[in-house]
C-alpha cells in the first residue's frame, strides 16, 4: 500500500519535481535557522548584512523554498521560476561570502562556503534543462 502510493507520487512529481521538492525544504529549513538562531559570527555575509538584516534574508529564503515546494508541482516548462529562486538565493549567499574572501580579504576561508551555496544553487541550472523521461507504458515486472 505505501509503496504503491509512494510510486504515484514520485511519478506525479518526477524527477524535476523530486529535485525542486528537496531544495525547497533544504532553503525553508535554512531560512528558518536563519530567522530562530541566526549565526553567531556572521562573517562573510557583511555585504548582504549591509542591504537587509538576517531575518529579512531568513525569510527570502523561505521564500525561495516555498517557490520550489510549489513549482514542484507544475508541468516541466512551467516549473522554471523554483529553480530560479533556489538559484537566486543560493548566488547571492555564494558571492557574498566569495568577495569576503577576495577582494576584501575579511574572510580567509570565504571560500569555502562560496562554493558550497554556489554548487547548491548550481544544481537548479543544470536541472532546468532536464526533461522528464516519457511515461512508461506498462508497470514494471516484479520477480
Amino acid at each position: 500500500m505505501w509503496a504503491a502510493a509512494v510510486r504515484r507520487l514520485g511519478e506525479q512529481l518526477g524527477r524535476r519535481g523530486a529535485l525542486l521538492t528537496l531544495k525547497g525544504t533544504i532553503a525553508v529549513l535554512y531560512g528558518y535557522g536563519q530567522i530562530a538562531q541566526p549565526l553567531p559570527n556572521p562573517r562573510g555575509l557583511h555585504l548582504l548584512l549591509k542591504a537587509a538584516p538576517i531575518d529579512a534574508w531568513g525569510w527570502a529564503w523561505i521564500a525561495a523554498g516555498v517557490t520550489a515546494l510549489v513549482c514542484a508541482w507544475l508541468p516541466q516548462r512551467r516549473d522554471w521560476p523554483g529553480f530560479l529562486a533556489v538559484w537566486l538565493i543560493g548566488s547571492a549567499w555564494a558571492m557574498a561570502y566569495l568577495v569576503a574572501w577576495w577582494p576584501l580579504d575579511e574572510y580567509p576561508r570565504g571560500w569555502v562556503p562560496a562554493v558550497i551555496f554556489g554548487a547548491f544553487g548550481a544544481v537548479c541550472l543544470v536541472a532546468i534543462g532536464w526533461d522528464e523521461p516519457p511515461a512508461r507504458s506498462e508497470p514494471p515486472r516484479e520477480n
